[in-house]
C-alpha cells in the first residue's frame, strides 16, 4: 500500500510533503489576500447595522473560492494550467498570459516556502501524527506571519482553531503533556498581556496588539510552557534587529509600527523544533552543562 511505502520512505514521504506543500503554497496566497478583505467587508456590515444605515446592495460573492483568481491587471480569469505551483510562473516567464504584465514574485516566493518548510516538518518528523500536525501549524503560521506583515493583522479565523488544535492534539501527548500545554496556553497569553499593560502605564502607547498574545498563547499550547523564554528571546532579538534594518531601508521613524507576529512566529516554530537542543547547547556553553 501506498502509506506503508511510505512510512518506510523517508525520502518519498519528505518528496510527497515537498509536493503538497506547493500546492497549500498556492491556496496560502489566495488565502493571504482574500481573508483581511473579506473581514473588512464583513465589519463593514456590522457598522453599517450598529449606525442603523441602510445595508449596501448585494456584492458579488466573494470568498476563498469564489470567484475564480484573475489577474489584477486586466481580469484575466486564470486557467487551471496558469495556475500551477512554481511551474506555471516559470512557463509564463512571470508574465500574465493576456496582457504580459508582471506577476508578483511573492506568488512563487511563498508556494517555495511552504514546499520547503513542509518536506522539513516531515524529514525531522518523519511519517506520522507529529508530521500531520506540525504541517498544519507550519501552513497556519506562514498565513499569519504574510497577512500580520501586510495589514498588522493576526485573524481569530487562523490564530483561536490553531490554539484548540494545539490543546487537542497534546490531549493525546503529541509534542507534550496537555498540563504543559495548558501552561503554556495561559503562560504565554498573560506574559504578553503584562508585557502590553507595562508598557501603557509607562509610556501611554500600545506596544503590541492582542493578536501577538492569542498567537504565543497558541504557539504554548502546542510546544508547553517550556518553548514559551526560548521563543520570547528570539523573536525580540530578531524583532529588534530585522525591525531596525527595515526603518533604515525604508528611512522611516522609530514610531512607525512593526508586525511582531512574523518574528513570533518564527521564533515559535524553532523553538518546536530545536528548543531542546539549543537550550542544551547554550547551558553546557555557560558552564551548567555536565
Amino acid at each position: 500500500m501506498l502509506l506503508e511505502f511510505l512510512a518506510g520512505d523517508l525520502p518519498a514521504f519528505t518528496f510527497v510533503c515537498l509536493v503538497l506543500g506547493l500546492l497549500i503554497g498556492s491556496f496560502l496566497n489566495v488565502l493571504v489576500y482574500r481573508l483581511p478583505l473579506m473581514m473588512q467587508r464583513d465589519w463593514q456590515a456590522q457598522a453599517r447595522e450598529i449606525l442603523e444605515l441602510p445595508a449596501l446592495a448585494d456584492a458579488p460573492l466573494f470568498n476563498l473560492i469564489l470567484p475564480n483568481s484573475r489577474c489584477p491587471h486586466c481580469g484575466h480569469e486564470i486557467r487551471p494550467w496558469e495556475n500551477i505551483p512554481l511551474i506555471s510562473y516559470l512557463l509564463l516567464r512571470g508574465k500574465c498570459s493576456s496582457c504580459k504584465a508582471p506577476i508578483s514574485l511573492r506568488y512563487p516566493l511563498v508556494e517555495l516556502a511552504c514546499g520547503l518548510l513542509s518536506a522539513c516538518v516531515a524529514w525531522h518528523f518523519g511519517f506520522g501524527w507529529q508530521t500531520a500536525g506540525m504541517l498544519l501549524l507550519t501552513w497556519g503560521l506562514l498565513a499569519m506571519s504574510l497577512i500580520d506583515a501586510d495589514h498588522q493583522l493576526l485573524p481569530d479565523a487562523l490564530v483561536l482553531p490553531l490554539l484548540w488544535l494545539g490543546l487537542i492534539v497534546n490531549y493525546f501527548g503529541l509534542f507534550t503533556s496537555l498540563e504543559a500545554a495548558l501552561w503554556g496556553a495561559i503562560g504565554g497569553y498573560l506574559s504578553l498581556w503584562s508585557v502590553y499593560w507595562l508598557f501603557k502605564l509607562v509610556t501611554g502607547k500600545e506596544g503590541m496588539g492582542y493578536g501577538d498574545f492569542k498567537l504565543l498563547a497558541m504557539l504554548g499550547a502546542w510546544g508547553g510552557w517550556q518553548v514559551l523564554p526560548l521563543t520570547i528571546l528570539l523573536s525580540s532579538l530578531v524583532g529588534a534587529v530585522l525591525g531596525l534594518i527595515m526603518l533604515r531601508l525604508r528611512n522611516a521613524e522609530t514610531s512607525t509600527p512593526i508586525p511582531f507576529g512574523p518574528y513570533l512566529a518564527i521564533a515559535g516554530w524553532i523553538a518546536l523544533f530545536w528548543g531542546d537542543q539549543i537550550s542544551g547547547s547554550y547551558l553546557q556553553f555557560a558552564g551548567f552543562g555536565a
